[in-house]
C-alpha cells in the first residue's frame, strides 16, 4: 500500500469512479446544463470516488502473493509458461 503504483492506481480508479458518477448524474434525464442540480452531482460524483478509495486500500490488505501491490485484487503480471523447445529437425 505504501509503493508508489499502489497510489497512481487507486488515484486513477478514484478518478475514473467520480468521472463515470459524475456522468450517470448529468445524463439523468435533464435537457440542459443549467438544469443539473450541480452540488448533489458533485457530492455523488466524489461518495464515489471516496468509495473507490476505500475500496482500493482494503483490497491491498487481501493480497499476500509477494508481488507489487496495487489496487487491483487481480494480479498485473501474466503466469505463460513457456514451452521447451522442440528440435523439429
Amino acid at each position: 500500500m505504501w509503493t508508489k503504483v499502489f497510489w497512481m492506481d487507486t488515484g486513477e480508479r478514484a478518478l475514473k469512479t467520480f468521472a463515470q458518477t459524475l456522468l450517470v448524474f448529468l445524463s439523468a434525464g435533464w435537457t440542459s446544463v443549467a438544469e443539473v442540480p450541480w452540488w448533489q452531482a458533485v457530492s455523488g460524483a466524489l461518495l464515489g470516488a471516496v468509495i473507490s478509495l476505500l475500496t482500493s486500500i482494503v483490497s491491498s490488505f487481501v493480497q499476500t502473493d509477494g508481488r507489487v501491490r496495487t489496487a487491483s485484487l487481480v494480479s498485473t503480471v501474466s503466469r505463460v509458461r513457456r514451452q521447451p523447445e522442440t528440435d523439429q529437425g
